[in-house]
């Protein structure tokens, strides 16, 4: 039995490279310190590796609300403490009382300095107050170059990981009916949108499943999968709980804006 049918054709590097870093802690007593891992790899990497006795597994996204997490792997005799992790919390310095700045707009700013998004964690926002977790290898670079997000001159202040907001939670839970896990389908009926006007979203590469652009309106949706739609918000497929006398997939699904 392969360990590959458990996963998406598309995780299949993924997979080998928690392989990988499997065996070199196992074999080598070596540890490992990933970039930031986005939920559904966390999940990956404690269905392949969760139990192994001989390796001690640990995440930390520098919050306990965070998403995004670093994974350390290490031979189960060393301790590993959130300094292992490195990581840094910065908190965006803008003038609150003249602009409002969106979540899309820090990122795109980041993402602007031309690293990969691996190496950024959350992006905290609760009313006025921002705030954003890099990876300490490139944070002294991502502070001295981030002058401005949208319209605003900003200033990367560095605070202690203690000082993390807890972010709002507006994730809203409903229910739901489809005919097919289809990725066209699932969009549709969680944002109320037709059909035909959910195609032209995943053509162009706005329609993304676990981080992943989704090129393809046939592709299945799973349950746990995270969905994300540019400018209708986030979504998860909580559960599929059974099917409907006429044969229809009944689902409990998160949904944020």
């Amino acid at each position: 039995m392969s360990i590959y049918q458990h996963f998406r054709e598309e995780e299949r590097p993924f997979v080998d490279q928690v392989l990988e870093w499997q065996e070199a802690v196992k074999v080598r007593h070596l540890d490992r310190l990933s970039d930031f891992l986005d939920p559904r790899q966390q999940e990956i990497v404690r269905t392949l590796i969760g139990h192994d006795d001989e390796v001690s597994l640990s995440f930390s996204g520098g919050s306990p609300f965070a998403e995004r997490q670093r994974m350390r792997l290490t031979p189960s005799y060393l301790e590993t403490t959130e300094d292992d992790f490195q990581l840094r919390l910065f908190s965006v310095d803008y003038p609150a009382k003249f602009v409002t700045l969106e979540h899309r707009e820090v990122l795109g700013s980041l993402m602007n300095l031309g690293l990969k998004r691996d190496k950024f964690g959350d992006i905290f926002m609760s009313d006025d107050v921002i705030q954003c977790v890099i990876a300490s290898e490139i944070a002294d670079y991502v502070q001295a170059n981030i002058q401005t997000i949208g319209k605003a001159t900003v200033r990367l202040n560095r605070i202690s990981l203690s000082e993390h907001i807890k972010p709002k939670d507006d994730w809203e839970e409903a229910t739901a009916t489809v005919s097919s896990m289809r990725v066209d389908v699932i969009v549709a009926q969680m944002y109320n949108l037709s059909r035909t006007k959910v195609s032209p979203l995943i053509e162009r590469g706005l329609v993304k499943v676990n981080w992943k652009i989704v090129d393809r309106p046939d592709f299945i949706i799973r349950q746990g999968d995270y969905i994300s739609v540019r400018k209708y918000g986030r979504a998860k497929i909580m559960a599929i709980e059974g099917m409907t006398k006429k044969d229809k997939f009944r689902l409990r699904f998160g949904k944020k804006r």
